[in-house]
């Protein structure tokens, strides 16, 4: 059996003039500089140059092949997100890229599992684009995991969870929008330090913000990049619970009675760093993850858990494919 691939990403190639289309605003655009080449522009601004890998069916599905990829779960890459803009604004940008992330999956909808983006700022509007999307062919959604300063135990948040608990609609967490700062700004600090930090700090939020106190145990959440740096505090923060329980012990149960409540991909890198994972959460929590098709992703797919000789081959099967099958209701 070939594994499933729980964290991608997708580009099209090309979309309508946002500000003609929506509004003003600082929005996304495409420079396409070849036909397997592009920068995304942000405003007047370079974001990211990106090959055709981020929207050529053909060119992905090639990648699978070799890497032994049988699914990949598309998700949008969090730029598009548009959580600062009025809500409505951000439903009509959610609306346009989740259409086209249907075409981008078209080729083999059979292997390419689209995830929906949602305008998470407002919640009525988000639980609308939810029900559209997966009636329109998304498996489910990817929110980022946080909007401005609010964290994903905010009131408006918690009811887009709760309606994606009760309509069978699995959530992926993606860190953005990291702190800037000139100590953050050097060497893809925010990459390598906030990203970890941002996915910690919101799993914290779902624990001690009561989330998974109030959302039925059937949601199904996971969080990228292996959920930051949570697993290696584990320790700190179920310390921390029990012996200042005025300002942390807030949660009806201890951080680790809620760890069968979310999953977390691969995305680590490091085999010691999955073994923690895999002894702290358990394999069944842990779902291969790569980050393609970007530079920082992991490539081969699934090269940490081939590189693992700690894993017993049910929770080799678990990771690469058993538990994301789970997730996906597959």
């Amino acid at each position: 059996m070939g594994s499933i691939d729980v964290h991608t990403h997708f580009v099209p190639n090309g979309w309508p003039d946002l500000t003609a289309r929506v509004g003003p605003g600082t929005w996304p655009s495409l420079r396409v500089d070849s036909e397997r080449e592009a920068m995304i522009l942000v405003g007047s601004s370079e974001f990211r140059r990106i090959e055709a890998n981020c929207w050529d069916a053909g060119a992905r599905l090639a990648d699978m092949d070799r890497d032994g990829v049988d699914i990949q779960v598309i998700s949008p890459t969090p730029v598009f997100f548009s959580y600062d803009q009025p809500g409505d604004r951000a439903a009509a940008v959610a609306r346009i890229f989740n259409d086209l992330a249907l075409e981008v999956c078209a080729p083999a909808p059979e292997r390419l599992v689209p995830f929906a983006q949602v305008p998470l700022q407002d919640p009525d509007a988000a639980c609308a684009e939810i029900d559209r999307a997966i009636e329109s062919g998304h498996r489910g959604i990817e929110i980022g995991n946080h909007v401005g300063d609010r964290d994903l135990d905010d009131e408006g948040i918690v009811t887009v969870l709760q309606h994606c608990a009760a309509q069978g609609v699995p959530v992926f967490v993606h860190p953005w929008d990291m702190p800037e700062s000139p100590r953050l700004d050097r060497w893809m600090a925010r990459w390598l330090t906030g990203m970890p930090a941002e996915t910690h700090l919101s799993i914290i939020a779902m624990i001690l913000g009561g989330v998974f106190d109030r959302v039925p145990p059937s949601l199904r959440i996971a969080f990228a990049h292996g959920g930051g740096s949570f697993a290696f505090w584990l320790g700190r923060f179920e310390n921390a619970w029990h012996r200042r329980p005025d300002l942390v012990g807030v949660s009806d149960l201890p951080p680790s009675a809620y760890l069968e409540r979310f999953s977390v991909d691969s995305v680590v890198f490091d085999p010691a760093a999955l073994h923690l994972l895999v002894e702290t959460l358990g394999a069944s929590q842990v779902m291969l993850g790569s980050d393609y098709p970007y530079p920082l992703g992991e490539s081969p797919v699934g090269d940490v858990v081939a590189r693992s000789d700690r894993l017993d081959d049910a929770e080799r099967a678990a990771i690469l494919h058993d538990n994301a099958r789970r997730f996906l209701a597959l």
